[in-house]
């Protein structure tokens, strides 16, 4: 319902005050600082880690609904905030598609200080306040923020039906190799304790991959958002000996669950069949929900043994998927 009408009079001059008062309050609280609340984080990662905190395990795509962002901004601070040894990521009971956020010791720490840095801001400002004011703003402040949030304008677009669809983008972009290397970085780091030797694999070979783009029984297909690649797959086929390696397949933590890996690996899939190529990866041991997603394309576990070549010790597994002529 919208009361604009009952009051028209002093309608703009509410307006004004309050988009001042506004104003004031941003400055007040330090939103105009670099850092806020006496951490040296930047507004945004501060209200992630206060979030988090209040629901450990949330996931990604819930987080940035909180906090007004879409899905490569989130996915931006949640990595920042990892890359600090303040959050981790942990498998979510029950989804195996899906990663909870959780703060570590040091973000717990530095949740405690942010807190107290607020309780005591806010503590020194209520002693200027009779208790009678102090409800009545408690109240305002409720209507105001509630009202605030219908139809806000600054909440992050949700996808119109079949944009998952419209991002789909087939060869090289501009900045594919950084983002890819890097997407596979920070997944690897928390589930296998990979590190710099294991990116710069990654880079190396990727980049040598593309430049040679394009090549008959070779490609590869991203999901992209706003620029960025948030999710990749590549086919290295030989066409000689009929077989395929399927490399670089990853999707970023904002996308899991929503069908974004499984559309990639069906329009590989399609590809191999085209050519009526034999296909195998290469994955490691403990990756269960990547491990249900290849059997159900038909892939089969070949062999798998203990190795180092990353960088930390796993056990690798090797799968594959028959030719199928189309």
């Amino acid at each position: 319902m919208d009361f604009a009408g009952l009051d028209a009079a002093p309608r703009e001059q509410t307006i004004r005050q309050l988009r001042e008062l506004s104003r004031k309050l941003v400055r007040e609280l330090g939103f105009m600082r670099s850092t806020l609340a006496g951490s040296e984080l930047a507004p945004s990662a501060v209200h992630a880690i206060i979030e988090i905190g209040q629901a450990p395990g949330i996931q990604a795509r819930d987080l940035g609904e909180l906090l007004c962002l879409d899905k490569s901004n989130t996915s931006r601070q949640a990595a920042r905030l990892e890359s600090l040894g303040l959050l981790r990521r942990a498998a979510v009971d029950g989804d195996g598609r899906g990663w909870g956020l959780f703060l570590t010791e040091a973000g717990q720490a530095l949740r405690r200080k942010i807190d107290k840095f607020a309780t005591d801001q806010v503590s020194a400002a209520l002693t200027r306040l009779v208790p009678e004011d102090q409800q009545g703003l408690v109240r305002a402040l409720a209507l105001y923020s509630d009202a605030l949030a219908r139809d806000n304008p600054n909440m992050a677009p949700r996808p119109a039906a079949g944009a998952e669809a419209g991002a789909l983008r087939q060869g090289y972009l501009p900045g594919c190799i950084g983002d890819i290397a890097g997407l596979h970085a920070r997944y690897y780091a928390a589930t296998a304790g990979f590190g710099a030797y294991f990116e710069d694999k990654v880079a190396g070979g990727l980049g040598a991959f593309v430049q040679a783009l394009p090549a008959a029984g070779k490609e590869i297909w991203m999901h992209v958002e706003q620029g960025r690649a948030l999710a990749s797959i590549a086919i290295d086929g030989d066409l000689e000996r009929g077989v395929a390696h399927l490399r670089w397949f990853i999707v970023d933590d904002s996308l899991r669950g929503g069908g974004v890996g499984r559309a990639l690996l069906q329009r590989a899939m399609d590809f191999v069949d085209g050519h009526g190529f034999e296909t195998y990866l290469w994955t490691f041991q403990g990756l269960q929900a990547a491990r249900h997603l290849y059997e159900s394309a038909g892939f089969t576990l070949a062999e798998e043994a203990p190795g180092e070549q990353w960088g930390a010790r796993v056990v690798e597994q090797r799968f594959v998927r028959a030719a199928r002529q189309r």
